[in-house]
């Protein structure tokens, strides 16, 4: 094998996570979950519902629940998203609030093989994919083995329904301030990857759910290209290595040392 193949990145997976949003007491609260810790990718690490993209994300019937007349370049990411906090915590954004009883019934027929979108029209759920905001767009460093190009979207709760997880990848969930999760990762009592950690210091600094949304990007909503990508690359510097992240993009810091970041 060639030199040239041995450092080629290893192409990343579409992917997409939902970032589901409340007013709490003490503030923003988040929906997140706490991954299986015998997983091979960020295993026992605090997350957001999410996963790769599935070629029928990509069907076109999808455009029909879109309200405007042109939807969205990220709407396979929206229909993944979505789909996947439905499988992984028993949310779904919806228009319509469903009965835990049809939640349910939901859950087991994907569980079984049944395709989301075939599953949604026999139980007439339609989903609300319009209610997301993109907030960025994360691409795993080119080092890695394991690599995933994900769209975050913010989105308000939907009311009148609690997590449940799968027991599969998702072991837990919480609804928490992003202060609080960042405060327990620094104690020890939680583990969070570096796009995670990233997401919550934007977050930490939005006193409600208006103020988080307004922080999202609504270019993919008239119709506009995915949002550009955030790629970390490791560098060298005087003080040692660090992941820097582009001046642009929206989050800080731009720099992190490498021994306090959790690729996977």
């Amino acid at each position: 094998m060639s030199d040239t193949a041995l450092h080629t990145p290893v192409p990343p997976h579409p992917a997409a996570t939902l970032i589901l949003l409340r007013n709490g007491p003490e503030g923003l609260e988040l929906l997140a979950i706490e991954r299986h810790a015998g997983l091979r990718f960020a295993p026992g690490a605090t997350v957001f519902p999410g996963g790769r993209l599935e070629a029928a994300d990509h069907d076109p019937s999808w455009r029909e629940h879109w309200p405007g007349a042109r939807a969205p370049a990220d709407l396979p990411h929206r229909v993944a998203a979505v789909r996947e906090c439905v499988e992984e915590c028993g949310v779904l954004l919806s228009r319509d609030p469903p009965e835990a009883s049809e939640l349910a019934g939901l859950r087991a027929a994907m569980a079984a093989g049944e395709g989301f979108g075939p599953a949604l029209a026999r139980a007439g759920m339609v989903p609300a994919p319009e209610r997301m905001a993109p907030l960025a767009r994360w691409v795993t460093p080119e080092t890695l083995p394991r690599r995933f190009d994900t769209l975050f979207f913010l989105a308000p709760a939907p009311s009148g329904q609690e997590p449940l997880c799968d027991g599969g990848e998702a072991v837990g969930a919480l609804w928490a301030t992003p202060r609080r999760l960042l405060e327990e990762e620094k104690a020890g009592r939680r583990r969070l990857v570096y796009a995670t950690r990233m997401t919550l210091l934007r977050l930490a600094g939005c006193a409600d759910m208006a103020a988080a949304l307004a922080c999202a990007k609504h270019g993919a909503m008239a119709g506009e290209e995915l949002p550009p990508p955030i790629l970390p690359r490791l560098v060298e510097t005087a003080a040692g290595p660090v992941w820097r992240i582009p001046a642009a993009c929206g989050f800080l810091p731009l720099e992190t040392s490498a021994e306090h970041v959790r690729l996977g």
